[in-house]
């Protein structure tokens, strides 16, 4: 009969039949032990196999889902074991044992009944209880495999890199566990062993182990089987690694076969290969698991999906995992016992590989499961973070200093220094804002340089008299940025650098400290957009103010503590004047002020307007001989077109006007800040006239030019383009009346009565980076004004930072 070259398990077509006469099969194979083993060893099955038990002789008939041997009655084997030089012939030949051994496994990796297989592996799991904290020993057993798969490369590739175990827990708390599980260990690790050796059926050492492992928990399972299996094959590399220089070692590595085994080691690399990126995969699933085990109890439980889930795939992967152990320690007691003539086939990465991409799909859906564990873990924990941020700022709570708040809000990791200094730019703890007043500058990485250069020019201009009132607070930037890409991409991170070295002030060292949480709270509580706030704290850590920006940038440190109380206080002391409008932004406005001279404060983007103004103005003044200045202060947008326009007034000469686009900024963000100082007091609708002032010139800003008048510090006139300008072009109708009157009362009776008729249209348009009132009165008929969602679009892609219009 021709011998037919045996092909890997899964490729090989079954019998058509079952062997379902044993006696008959022995009696087969002694009258012609080759052509019989031959088909058996050729054809597994798809029902009972025929096992040689080399150590017996006995022929053990073996039923491939349910692992059970059934031993053949003496009398039908009796004439088998009268001639054990059969068996043994078998397995002194390696081509026979070699094709027995790969049959076996072929047969197993064909199966396609997991259902039933599983059911088996289910009824032999009865834990009793008992909980093995597991982790030390899988640390123990990642340091002997790694350092194992490392080696191989070393004999292969001739180097070999040193990497220390992490000391992740005491030397006593793995004596203690060893004491405990040494025993169990063992037993496993014979199991393998001996199974190895003898050829035997894959599923059925793993159910034997798993018979083993009754009592204890999937995880348990797992971590001492990887165990068992590390400690025999920790034990095989290291008499490959020290061989060559003890003596003890040699004699055993000869005893083993190693020496002649390790001088073909290139045509083995594919088999180690195999075996070192199955074992990887291994410790991999091994974690996986072990993490399951370890999840927070009081964030997920059993019931949630995703745990739960997972929980029905675990027996699974667990019964993979220990079947792949048994395929690994099979294929090292092949190499030892049969030479490096049956490690050159490639049959066996090909198994491997096969049982290592099993793994892997394995492994990759409970990852899924795991990352679907701790995305629920995390908004848990998010909610429970954020309902603790409620409560420590509730007002009602008192608390002795400001650490508690500090700590929840920037060091929520128990980072020791998260502060950067702004002077030394050295690391510090919070205990240097620890009863403080602490201002917490909240924005994202864009933040305009105007804005931070005016801010940093009113914190050092407080820090020029340190014993004054008002320079004892502390500065601290709160960088927000999008926590759903991290690591922080490298442009950001370099973004968050350079703004961090030009900051006077303590900022947070790291943006990622930080955390979701916080944020959620900063933006629903505190009403964080996008433009920056200034949120303040006392020093018992209790906000006084939920946005300081708006008192910082009308009245500077004066405003301190920063208080709501001292911001509604500064208000009753202000009225609608001009030093109010341009407070110290330009010296020489001042200047006119204090010689009582008329101003003229105006404004817009129409040259031809501007234009025809100024030469009205002009004009009205020389025939009314009254000493003007005029000065022209841009527009809130359109920061391109305001240069274009600032740059004709100058070749003209048509009045002064700011070069500095700082200064432009500044004055309608002061103006702005005016409006949401109120606003944010519940002051929007006051019918106080400083308050409507205010509102019109907003309104005007947004539709066309507009011009303000006041004589010295006495504001006169606040109008509209389409009323201004007319009522300069009416002074023959009204100059009869500045004798008696004087200029300023004549031109504003005048004024009043154009604006009467004319009666121009207020708006305003709050972006979502705003906190948007309820609702506004109209300052001109004090009615309520209706609210739209409005689209704009300038094409000023470099309008002015920070400008709310």
């Amino acid at each position: 009969m021709d011998q037919q070259k045996t092909t890997p398990g899964a490729l090989q077509a079954p019998m058509t039949g079952s062997i379902n006469n044993p006696a008959g099969a022995a009696q087969a194979l002694i009258s012609n032990p080759g052509a019989a083993a031959q088909a058996l060893l050729n054809n597994p099955g798809v029902g009972q196999q025929l096992i040689i038990n080399p150590l017996s002789d006995q022929a053990v008939i073996s039923d491939p889902v349910s692992g059970q041997p059934h031993i053949s009655t003496p009398g039908a084997n009796q004439a088998f074991i009268n001639k054990p030089s059969t068996a043994q012939a078998l397995m002194k030949s390696p081509s026979a044992s070699h094709a027995l051994i790969r049959g076996d496994r072929g047969g197993m990796l064909s199966m396609s009944d997991d259902k039933a297989m599983m059911q088996q592996i289910l009824t032999t799991h009865a834990p009793d209880g008992r909980e093995v904290d597991v982790r030390p020993l899988l640390y123990l057993v990642e340091d002997i495999l790694n350092r194992s798969t490392q080696h191989v490369d070393f004999i292969v590739k001739g180097a070999l890199s040193q990497i220390e175990m992490e000391e992740k827990v005491q030397q006593a708390n793995y004596i203690a566990m060893l004491q405990a599980l040494t025993y169990i260990i063992d037993r496993i690790a014979c199991e393998l062993s001996y199974k190895a050796f003898g050829g035997s059926d894959a599923h059925a050492t793993t159910t034997a182990i798993f018979n083993l492992l009754s009592s204890y928990t999937w995880d348990a399972k797992l971590v001492l089987s990887l165990a068992a299996f590390a400690l025999n094959y920790g034990e095989f590399w290291l008499l490959a690694q020290i061989y060559s220089t003890n003596q003890l070692a040699k004699s055993m590595a000869i005893l083993r076969q190693l020496p002649s085994l390790l001088e073909h080691t290139a045509p083995l690399k594919p088999r180690f290969d195999a075996l070192n990126n199955l074992i990887r995969t291994m410790i991999d699933v091994t974690r996986c698991v072990v993490e399951f085990k370890e999840l927070p109890s009081m964030y997920i439980s059993q019931d949630s999906p995703a745990l739960a889930t997972a929980m029905t795939h675990i027996p699974t992967a667990v019964y993979w995992t220990i079947r792949s152990m048994v395929a690994c320690a099979t294929q090292i007691s092949s190499l030892t016992t049969m030479g490096h003539e049956y490690g050159i086939s490639t049959t066996e990465s090909w198994e491997l590989s096969t049982l290592a991409h099993k793994l892997k799909n394995i492994y990759e859906h409970l990852r899924q499961q795991m990352n679907f564990c701790y995305q629920f873990i995390e908004e848990r924990r998010d909610a429970e973070t954020y309902q603790m941020l409620l409560n420590l700022f509730d007002p009602n709570v008192m608390h002795i200093d400001n650490m508690k708040i500090l700590r929840a809000l920037i060091s929520a990791r128990d980072d020791k220094l998260p502060l950067l200094e702004g002077a030394t730019k050295r690391q510090v703890g919070l205990e240097v804002l620890r009863k403080k007043i602490v201002l917490l500058l909240v924005s994202s990485l864009e933040f305009s340089s105007d804005e931070l250069a005016i801010l940093e020019q009113i914190y050092n201009d407080s820090r020029v008299h340190s014993t004054r009132l008002e320079s004892q607070y502390e500065v601290v930037w709160i960088p927000i940025v999008d926590r759903s890409i991290i690591p922080l991409p490298d442009e950001k991170r370099t973004k968050f650098e350079t703004l961090r070295s030009t900051m006077p002030w303590y900022s947070v060292q790291d943006p990622l400290l930080i955390e979701k949480p916080v944020i959620r709270f900063i933006k629903e509580v505190w009403h964080f957009r996008t433009k920056p706030i200034l949120v303040v704290l006392d020093p018992q850590g209790k906000v006084v103010s939920p946005n300081a920006i708006h008192m910082m940038w009308i009245w500077g440190s004066t405003a301190f503590p920063f208080t709501s109380l001292r911001e509604e206080a500064l208000w009753r002391e202000e009225t609608w004047r001009l030093d109010l409008l341009v407070d110290d932004i330009d010296q020489m406005i001042l200047n006119w002020i204090k010689d009582g001279k008329y101003i003229f404060l105006y404004g817009g983007d129409d040259i031809e307007w501007v234009r025809r103004f100024v030469a009205a103005a002009r004009s009205v003044a020389s025939a009314s001989r009254i000493p003007l200045e005029m000065v022209y202060v841009g527009k809130s947008s359109k920061r391109e077109q305001v240069k274009k326009v600032i740059g004709i007034i100058t070749v003209e000469k048509l009045s002064y006007a700011w070069l500095d686009m700082a200064m432009v900024w500044f004055f309608w963000t002061r103006l702005e800040s005016m409006l949401f100082s109120k606003i944010q007091l519940g002051r929007a609708d006051d019918q106080e006239p400083m308050m409507q002032q205010i509102k019109k010139l907003l309104s005007y800003d947004r539709e066309g030019g507009w011009a303000v008048l006041s004589r010295g510090s006495n504001i006169v006139v606040n109008g509209h383009s389409t009323t201004v300008l007319p009522a300069l072009g009416g002074y023959d109708e009204w100059k009869v009346n500045v004798t008696e009157k004087g200029f300023d009362l004549a031109f504003k009776e005048y004024h009043d009565k154009l604006h009467g008729v004319a009666h121009p249209c207020c708006r305003f348009e709050f972006p979502t980076t705003t906190r948007i009132p309820e609702n506004m009165r109209c300052p001109e008929c004090h009615r309520i004004m209706e609210k739209y969602a409005t689209f704009l679009c300038c094409h000023d892609e470099q309008g002015i930072p920070g400008s709310l219009f």
